[in-house]
């Protein structure tokens, strides 16, 4: 499989975001024009300032069919809906928007352009039977830490509660709940030193299996987070993280993120691996952890929440700016939005069954600060520092969300 690529096979659907070559992005040579054929929809390239930046606009007509379906019982369904629910719905088929808005590439090496795949509409996604349902007795989402996020035991906890906040209020409805943080040694994954980067990286694959094994029985999902860089296999450079559907599994590193990660200042090369020491985890003993910035949590956030979307069934989407988006590369990421489109949103929507306007709410609050655990105090002097959650890098987005309510509130 294709760097980033998320394939279905026997029910197993993963989803990965990395490169597989080591010195730049993959790059495709599919026709940008030919990616949605299998609606009959249009799409239409348009140039911007330059001949590399393009932008993939769908027709009203097949954004109304990849939202509401012409299935008549998944038509009646979306009819159900609240009323203003179904109006911030309809802001996708509106061209000047300001909501939502057509995918804009900006290189060759962007995701569509380099991994050509079909499109998922709601109808696609609601008549998957490879897709993973909560039920009353598998309702919870587990956090696990792996390895130290932070540089002293209660940063690495608030981050972890941040995390938590934040995938209670963007999967509204679902619980989530922390396991107690492991080792990297307690896996027995495989590790490297990338041969290009020089920083460690532990093997994505055994971590799937681990947290299968882990998997409590309440569980719809278990996640494992790391500071420490991954790779699925050893011909790919890195992965952002990968998941598995059917295991309802999934590892995600935050290691990239970092300020400085492409620097060559980065604190966390180290020296290639002898052979005495390829299994010896001791190497992990106080290894780099970049500082929390608010721009390194908004990109955790991302990471999570498109992965566990991924877990819940959604496919990378191509219809509008979305979350869901694939991505080759880490400025691809960075541009990237915190939000779902509204065909993503009727998914996850679908799946968790919340009112769109409480789970909105819920967002606004996270990134107030409001109802936000804070570390258990401890005789420590470290635990006295106090760690004001960093969310400058959100205020933007919850601009976005505000005028969401204001048409949800009319």
């Amino acid at each position: 499989m294709r760097a980033g690529a998320a394939r279905e096979a026997g029910g197993q659907l993963r989803g990965l975001s990395g490169v597989k070559t080591p010195s730049t992005a993959p790059s495709g040579h599919a026709c940008p024009c030919n990616v949605n054929t299998s609606m009959g929809a249009f799409l239409f390239k348009e140039s911007l300032m330059t001949c590399h930046y393009q932008v993939f606009r769908h027709s009203e007509q097949t954004l109304k069919r990849a939202l509401i379906s012409k299935n008549p019982a998944l038509v009646s369904q979306y009819e159900k809906l609240d009323a203003r629910e179904q109006q911030l719905m309809k802001e996708a088929f509106q061209p000047t928007s300001d909501l939502y808005g057509p995918i804009i590439l900006q290189s060759q090496s962007d995701w569509i352009i380099s991994h050509p795949e079909a499109p998922q509409d709601f109808e696609q996604f609601f008549s998957n039977p490879y897709r993973k349902i909560p039920s009353p007795e598998k309702h919870s989402i587990y956090l696990l830490a792996i390895g130290s996020l932070g540089n002293t035991r209660v940063i690495s906890e608030e981050y972890t509660k941040w995390l938590k906040g934040y995938c209670e209020a963007f999967f509204y409805g679902m619980s989530v709940k922390l396991l107690e943080p492991i080792s990297v040694s307690a896996t027995r994954c495989s590790f490297r030193v990338n041969d290009h980067t020089r920083n460690l990286q532990i093997h994505a694959g055994h971590i799937l299996k681990f947290l299968k094994k882990k998997k409590p029985e309440d569980a719809f999902c278990v996640v494992g987070v790391t500071m420490i860089d991954l790779y699925p296999r050893d011909s790919w450079n890195f992965v952002f993280g990968q998941a598995s559907l059917t295991d309802g599994v999934g590892i995600f590193s935050f290691a990239r993120y970092g300020s400085d990660f492409y620097s060559s200042h980065y604190k966390g090369t180290v020296k290639k691996l002898h052979k005495k020491s390829s299994n010896d985890y001791a190497i992990f003993d106080n290894y780099f952890i970049p500082e929390i910035t608010s721009v390194l949590l908004l990109q955790s956030c991302k990471t999570l929440s498109h992965e566990i979307g991924h877990i819940f069934g959604l496919r990378h989407c191509q219809w509008l700016t979305c979350l869901m988006q694939g991505s080759n590369h880490l400025e691809e990421a960075d541009r990237r939005p915190l939000n779902l489109c509204p065909i993503c949103l009727r998914k996850l929507q679908c799946a968790i069954g919340f009112n769109i306007a409480e789970r909105y709410k819920a967002l606004v609050r996270w990134i107030d600060d409001a109802d936000t655990p804070r570390a258990t105090p401890k005789p420590s002097c470290e635990d006295n520092v106090h760690l004001p959650k960093p969310v400058e890098a959100f205020q933007d987005w919850k601009e976005w969300i505000m005028k969401c309510l204001a048409v949800l509130q009319k």
